[in-house]
């Protein structure tokens, strides 16, 4: 399709006839339909909605793709073609904030309807959802003092971005001028510095700082982050979001301005707003923009620039999940069901943090917690308040440690103990007495897979008889993520890798594998959610052989496997093989040599 170019010249904002012109002569829509749309009159409201809000909604049929509706993204890249430029889809986290937001005045972006997404060091990219609309450009260039590329974005989404980023920076600047400047260095634990004259900090409660906060959680909720890290730095603070298990920098905030959002959180976490020298802990409740509870653990931790903070955000539907869903295939499945439904015993989750374990572990009670049983449980700290448990918390200040919380939790008259972490031998003590007692106990430790908890328990001076006789099982989990369903493409895999990840169980699966590629629904990574990959090991009496001394681990991981036990890699072999997820991810989170 060529660019009409002339129409680049004339300054008109975009006529219903004449785009409904065009959508014909590409064969987008049909000559009736064009009739039908065209003939309509458009109330005042309408009228005064830009032209593709207003076209989306009549939800028309796509003649080049049959069944489908155009929907406000193919109409904006539509116009990005007829018009001959860029079509520009809006990544939030791609974008500088604190750069675009100083490009332009919010009033100028307003009149014009554009907004700076992009600044380079040779041109300013500028978004727009009126092409033929160039009055502006010349006066920007101008004062900008670089060219600038003009692109094409959906209307609804760049005036949401606007409104949001600009009240962000105002908020900012705002709580900025009651404080230093913000090209001040911030003062830190390891330098201090003398100025004469300073304004304070702006307070926790202030508006502006409260604005910023509420900003950050909402913002954190739309992308779908499992963290948020506030990092203080020598002058500017980081704000970070870990969305599927990786980091990106949203935001860059004055230091002085970021001092007084970890206060507020902390206020809102129940923390002591005064105690900057130790590590603490916190949590909180809030809503999302749909209505939903979400739980944030909050933690700070003392370092040369100032409190560094991370909220671990919970979110609540994750107790809802099947164990299909969280990535257990059938035959794990079963077996995992099978060992939970023990009257007593001990079951161990085992991997590394973020892993996955206490998903899984609550996952797992939600199904037991009936109104038949007693479910308690000692953690920390308590990750998400499920009110079908009972909850109680490490306090190491009180002297209330695991093994503590176990005994009391014992004259509780429990059913089933979750104990959040076996980390020592008064705690595993604790654990194998409750198991023979008639209890069963659920918890995780820290190894690389399934067999090496038995190990685990024997290094911490467990004796073997008694592993023998309370446990009834390991699975050990990472987590893989997941192929974005909408633009996975097929691969060959690499011969050798793929035989070495599945040879060894003489296992025979298709090699048709998928690769990311990315789109708009991922936001161009490939990847969209995260899945468990699992090896489950039932404690069967053929492996209760092998679990005598730290040096039979080699045999009792051989025996496991004979007995149908699947490895992390083989797991994620699987998965692979489904079209879930990818080899190198399989391989960046199995461990090396299994």
């Amino acid at each position: 399709m060529s660019a009409v170019k002339e129409n680049k010249k004339v300054d008109r904002p975009l006529e219903l006839g004449t785009f409904l012109r065009e959508l014909v002569k590409a064969g987008r829509i049909s000559q009736e339909l064009f009739e039908e749309v065209s003939g309509k009159r458009r109330s005042s409201h309408q009228q005064q909605e830009h032209l593709l809000i207003y076209l989306s909604s009549l939800e028309m049929e796509d003649q080049k793709n049959p069944g489908k509706r155009l929907n406000i993204e193919d109409l904006t890249r539509f116009l990005a073609e007829w018009s001959g430029q860029d079509y520009y889809h809006i990544d939030p986290l791609s974008i500088d904030a604190s750069k675009v937001t100083q490009q332009m005045s919010y009033a100028f972006t307003q009149r014009h309807k554009i907004m700076a997404v992009g600044v380079k060091p040779a041109e300013v990219v500028i978004a727009s959802s009126q092409p033929f609309m160039s009055s502006w450009e010349a006066g920007l260039e101008h004062v900008l003092r670089k060219p600038i590329k003009r692109v094409v974005a959906n209307p609804v989404e760049l005036q949401k971005l606007t409104q949001e980023l600009y009240q962000l920076a105002a908020s900012i600047n705002s709580a900025t001028s009651g404080g230093a400047s913000s090209n001040a260095p911030g003062i830190t634990n390891l330098e201090q510095m003398l100025e004469l004259g300073s304004l304070k900090d702006p307070e926790a409660n202030d508006q502006h700082v409260v604005q910023i906060v509420d900003w950050l959680l909402q913002y954190a909720f739309e992308q779908r982050a499992s963290d948020i890290h506030i990092e203080p730095r020598r002058e500017v603070g980081n704000v970070r979001f870990r969305i599927d298990g990786v980091l990106y920098t949203v935001y860059q905030i004055p230091m002085q301005v970021m001092n007084a959002v970890t206060s507020r959180l902390k206020i809102l976490g129940r923390m002591n707003v005064a105690e900057k020298r130790r590590p603490q802990d916190g949590r909180l409740k809030t809503k999302s923009l749909k209505g939903n509870e979400v739980e944030l653990r909050l933690s700070t931790l003392p370092t040369a620039f100032g409190e560094k903070m991370v909220m671990r955000i919970f979110d609540p539907d994750v107790l809802l999940k099947t164990f299909g869903e969280l990535g257990f295939d059938e035959d794990d499945q079963g077996c995992w069901q099978e060992m939970i439904q023990k009257k007593n015993g001990i079951i161990l989750i085992t991997g590394p943090t973020g892993s996955g374990k206490t998903t899984t572990l609550y996952s797992s009670l939600k199904t037991l917690a009936t109104k038949e049983v007693n479910v308690c449980t000692i953690e920390d700290p308590i990750e998400m308040v499920e009110s079908s448990f009972n909850q109680m918390q490490v306090q190491e200040n009180i002297d209330l440690g695991f093994a503590d919380g176990v005994k009391a939790l014992l004259r509780q008259d429990p059913d089933i103990i979750m104990i959040g972490e076996i980390r020592d031998l008064e705690t595993a003590e604790m654990a194998i007495q409750s198991a023979l007692t008639g209890h069963l106990v659920l918890s995780s430790l820290h190894t690389n897979d399934a067999p090496s908890a038995i190990s685990r328990l024997l290094e911490l001076g467990v004796p073997s008889y008694l592993v023998k006789a309370t446990l009834v099982g390991v699975v050990a989990q990472r987590l893989v993520r997941t192929l974005c369903p909408h633009c996975k493409q097929a691969a060959t895999p690499n011969e050798d890798v793929w035989e070495a990840m599945t040879k060894p169980w003489n296992t025979t699966l298709p090699k048709q594998i998928y690769e990311p590629v990315g789109c708009i629904e991922c936001r161009e990574t490939g990847f969209k959610g995260r899945q468990g990959i699992y090896e489950v090991m039932p404690f069967t009496e053929a492996l209760q052989d092998y679990a005598e001394e730290k040096g039979d681990l080699p045999k009792l991981r051989q025996q496991a496997y004979k007995e149908g036990m699947r490895s992390l890699k083989l797991s994620g072999a699987q998965k692979v093989a489904s079209g879930l997820t990818t080899i190198n991810e399989v391989l960046r989170v199995a461990p090396a040599n299994r």
